[in-house]
């Protein structure tokens, strides 16, 4: 008898853990954790850099690395800089060199920002753009990036809301 209710005490622990990582392995499938931050750092005594990275996946399902970045001397609080750097992680496309970056709203506003790289990227799936005369005249909302692939062929990256919002964040410090 004590065999018994001790087996059937056995059945209902192992059916409640088994509960358990089911109901959590479905939560972790079903919930999206955003981690959005404005990183402060101090490349050089007299610089001071903000910046915004993500990691999203183009069309194709490829992930990129999206870093938005603005330096500042920290003695005149002069912007020297604001650029957006693509990194595609293996397997993603070579990007076209000195072409410029397409940006499109979702309201169809369409501005484009000149390639930083303009002879030589440090790798094929490395992309740097001007963004210090794009980013004030960006909406708050979401975006499409056209990563140039050659003269009439792009690859899109969907820009969330939130991050045009983190972006915004960036353009405000000082």
């Amino acid at each position: 008898m004590l065999r018994r209710i001790l087996k059937t005490i056995w059945w209902f622990l192992l059916l409640g853990i088994l509960t358990i990582y089911i109901y959590l392995g479905l939560a972790t499938f079903t919930s999206k954790t955003v981690i959005a931050a404005v990183i402060k750092l101090e490349d050089a005594p007299e610089e001071i850099v903000y910046r915004s990275q993500q990691k999203l996946n183009d069309e194709l399902g490829n992930y990129w690395q999206v870093i938005l970045f603005k330096q500042i001397h920290s003695n005149n609080n002069q912007i020297s800089s604001i650029n957006l750097r693509l990194v595609g992680f293996p397997g993603s496309q070579e990007l076209a060199h000195p072409l410029p970056l397409k940006i499109t709203s979702d309201t169809g506003k369409v501005l484009t920002a000149a390639d930083i790289f303009l002879d030589e990227a440090p790798a094929p799936t490395i992309g740097q753009y001007d963004f210090k005369d794009i980013l004030p005249q960006l909406p708050n909302e979401g975006l499409l990036i056209g990563i140039p692939l050659g003269r009439q062929h792009f690859i899109n990256l969907s820009i969330p809301q939130y991050i045009v919002q983190e972006w915004q964040e960036v353009a405000l410090k000082s």
